[in-house]
């Protein structure tokens, strides 16, 4: 698995947002990586699911920055 955030972020998203966000450029990929980690460490509900699958509140948070764009 890749430590790196953005590929994280990449990791984490739906294959079809996943592929949107790849044809960003790299300084915006990054914005959208740290909006999601920023999202994992603020939201209380997300630490709640973590315990329960890392993978499913990663996956949630994604979609959440996604939605954000619009």
């Amino acid at each position: 698995m890749t430590t790196d955030t953005v590929g994280r972020f990449l990791h984490a998203l739906s294959p079809e947002h996943r592929e949107d966000v790849q044809l960003r450029p790299r300084e915006e990929q990054q914005r959208l990586a740290d909006a999601w980690e920023a999202e994992l460490a603020e939201d209380h509900d997300l630490d709640t699911l973590s315990e329960l699958s890392v993978p499913a509140a990663e996956s949630e948070a994604a979609a959440r920055v996604m939605r954000k764009l619009g």
